[in-house]
């Protein structure tokens, strides 16, 4: 029928398509989550994928749904997430003082 049709609607992992995943802090109570792809291709798919929408990365990371917003990045190929950290950087129970160990639930999605 259409071979590189069925292709693209083939699940294939976030980490296939992306060149740099990585997390930091914003400030103190913001986290960035950066996703940056290999091409403008990979980009498009992963802004449409389900697993990548608005409400599905809350989920994902178990934070009120309008407590992240998403920025698609098309020239730099790149989708950002921003949400609240879950307390104040350096404070007691802060697990990841630069923030950078937290994209790793992103790492595991199916796109």
């Amino acid at each position: 029928m259409f071979p590189s049709l069925a292709r693209v609607c083939e699940p294939v992992a976030l980490c296939e398509l992306a060149q740099v995943v990585r997390s930091k802090n914003a400030g103190p109570t913001l986290l960035t989550l950066d996703v940056f792809f290999r091409d403008a291709a990979a980009c498009t798919r992963a802004a449409c994928s389900p697993a990548l929408a608005p409400l599905a990365v809350p989920l994902l990371y178990e934070v009120p749904a309008g407590s992240v917003q998403r920025h698609l990045l098309p020239k730099l190929r790149a989708i950002k997430f921003t949400l609240s950290r879950a307390v104040c950087e350096a404070s007691p129970g802060d697990v990841d003082l630069c923030g950078a160990q937290q994209h790793a639930p992103l790492l595991g999605l199916t796109l």
